[in-house]
């Protein structure tokens, strides 16, 4: 049991970065400096990509354990 609310709390926690990194991708286009532009841009990029892949994995991995039956 304690391994399905700790996954599950772990694709909470991506999520909320991945809608962080959305909002700041947002953010980004409303900037007018080009070097803040790049900054921001390539970091909300690169937060959207890595929370994107957790999310995906927790979710792959919980599917996984519940179509074999198992409780790890």
């Amino acid at each position: 049991m304690f391994w399905w609310v700790r996954f599950i709390i772990f694709s909470g926690i991506s999520l909320f970065f991945l809608e962080f990194g959305i909002e700041e991708m947002i953010r980004a286009y409303q900037v007018k400096h080009p070097g803040e532009f790049l900054a921001s841009f390539f970091s909300s990029s690169f937060i959207i990509l890595i929370s994107g892949t957790l999310f995906v994995a927790f979710i792959w991995r919980m599917v996984s354990h519940f179509k074999e039956g198992k409780e790890p």
